[in-house]
């Protein structure tokens, strides 16, 4: 059945492509500026995505608002509806910065993940406004006591919303968006030799500036500094961007791809839309003039 809901979800190509793009844009634009807000809502401060944290809220209070309507717990029932539509408007706007920096296949299944939260969000404000209003049909919908419209809506707000859901897993866990991309990265202490893709004509790592290199399978961004050289991991832990394309700022290098910082002496994140550090090595000279690395260990 999976095949077939990914086939359905992918075959929206044709709208959620080009949407995206387009929201892609004007996210950029609305949250570049602002840094600072854009790694409050990314949760890097966090160290995990803030948007994976709160969407459980919405799902698990709109669940309980069908729950309280088939009890008849009337006023409980419209209270948890106006704080599950405040949680899926905070979900929202997380997940919003998230989207600003998704690219490619996982940007279109974003869209149509976004697409069906947004029905849902409509569905839940329209079912708010019958309860508040009273409309309900029936024999009592005169005096708003026959609440079948509203909670047949608030049913289908919820389908809608699992749909959308199982989109936003299927973003996370089979493309892997937002997930460090060394997750499952061994932390081995074996010194190993290192192989820069470049010297200088000194037989020196290239100084100040970003040099790549190979420590067995794994791939390594270099920077000299005199006689110190600082080592990360070459794919960036947001979404695999090569650090060897990437810029150096006050003391730390920049993704060519979507501007995540690394500090180059440990690693550390100082700026999104990355929240996880990056795998930092020890270099040191060998007694036949090369050098060689391993993985820090925090």
């Amino acid at each position: 059945m999976h095949r077939w809901l990914v086939r359905l979800i992918d075959a929206q190509g044709r709208w959620a492509r080009p949407l995206g793009d387009f929201n892609h844009r004007w996210l950029n634009a609305l949250f570049r500026p602002i840094p600072a807000v854009r790694d409050l809502l990314n949760g890097r401060w966090l160290g995990h995505p803030l948007h994976s944290v709160l969407t459980d809220g919405p799902i698990g209070i709109l669940f309980l608002v069908i729950i309280l309507d088939v009890l008849d717990q009337r006023p409980a029932a419209d209270i948890a509806l106006v704080v599950g539509i405040l949680a899926m408007l905070a979900s929202a706007v997380t997940g919003a910065t998230d989207y600003a920096d998704t690219d490619g296949l996982a940007r279109q299944r974003a869209t149509v993940h976004s697409a069906l939260m947004v029905v849902s969000l409509l569905v839940y404000v329209a079912s708010l406004a019958v309860r508040l209003t009273g409309a309900g049909g029936g024999v009592e919908g005169v005096n708003g006591d026959d609440r079948a419209a509203a909670i047949w809506t608030s049913i289908i707000g919820f389908l809608v919303l699992i749909a959308g859901a199982w989109v936003g897993g299927n973003l996370v866990f089979a493309l892997g968006n937002m997930v460090s991309r060394h997750a499952f990265r061994g932390s081995g202490t074996k010194w190993i030799a290192l192989e820069p893709a470049e010297l200088d004509e000194g037989g020196e790592i290239p100084e100040g500036r970003p040099v790549k290199a190979k420590l067995g399978l794994n791939a390594l961004v270099l920077v000299r500094q005199g006689e110190t050289v600082l080592a990360l991991h070459d794919q960036c832990a947001h979404a695999g961007g090569p650090l060897s394309g990437g810029t150096l700022t006050d003391g730390c290098i920049v993704c060519p791809w979507h501007g995540s910082r690394y500090r180059l002496a440990d690693g550390r994140v100082t700026r999104g839309p990355s929240v996880y550090d990056q795998p930092a090595y020890e270099v040191r000279r060998t007694d036949g003039g090369g050098w060689e690395a391993r993985r820090r260990v925090d």
